[in-house]
């Protein structure tokens, strides 16, 4: 489970990019985060993981990012929209050092061979990642964090820059995933993609939280998209 509490950040000590942001993820949730730009989700999203400090807690699984920061990340992964590689390194010199981080110790040989051909990408593992298009540093940076079966997944736009193919098998191993009872946390502006896929939503506005709960529920009688519009048009 996912604690977040209280959450709040303020990059100049005046104005808040997020304020008492509080959610609660389940084990096994696919959960989407939603609102336009500036509304506070990457920021939200970073704190979560540990790169921005903040006020308030987050806890996985009982443990707080605060108080036990190495404890916490070991079991999670984090996939920016913009991902920054070594870009000195190939492809599968990258993720082997991810998976050294993480101190895995078993051959991932076939692990990685099989995520590889999934985003069809293993006749590239070993060129350098300098020469890589966005799209396939995407599909690295995704890899890198699959491969060690992290318990918490969180994402920010994890679509952007795949193609159709590749986001049908990213949300297809992110199901398999969350089937384990691995949480799934992530923030896109495609909204079809979320009301399909998610099976719970959080609507940000302003940095605060204006709805949660069950994509029905969030969504109500009409699209998610209608909800949205809804939601941004009241001002």
């Amino acid at each position: 489970m996912l604690e977040i509490k209280n959450l709040s950040k303020s990059y100049d000590g005046k104005n808040y990019a997020c304020k008492d942001v509080t959610l609660t993820i389940d084990n096994g949730d696919i959960y989407g985060f939603i609102g336009p730009n500036g509304a506070g989700k990457s920021t939200t999203i970073k704190a979560v993981c540990g790169i921005h400090s903040f006020e308030g807690e987050v806890l996985f699984d009982g443990i707080s990012i605060k108080k036990e920061p190495v404890k916490f990340k070991k079991d999670i992964a984090y996939i920016p929209d913009n991902p920054v590689l070594y870009e000195h390194l190939t492809g599968l010199e990258y993720i082997n050092f991810i998976l050294n981080i993480y101190d895995v110790k078993e051959d991932m040989t076939e692990e990685i061979n099989r995520l590889a051909k999934m985003f069809s990408i293993e006749e590239r593992l070993n060129e350098p990642i300098n020469s890589y298009s966005h799209g396939m540093k995407q599909k690295i940076s995704i890899i890198a964090a699959l491969a060690h079966k992290p318990k918490l997944l969180v994402l920010d736009e994890p679509f952007v820059g795949l193609d159709p193919k590749a986001t049908f098998e990213l949300k297809e191993e992110l199901r398999n995933l969350c089937s384990t009872g691995s949480i799934v946390f992530f923030s896109s502006h495609v909204l079809d993609v979320v009301e399909k896929f998610c099976n719970k939503i959080a609507v940000i506005k302003n940095g605060n939280i204006v709805s949660s709960g069950l994509t029905q529920e969030v969504k109500g009688e009409g699209t998610l998209e209608e909800k949205f519009m809804e939601i941004f048009d009241r001002e």
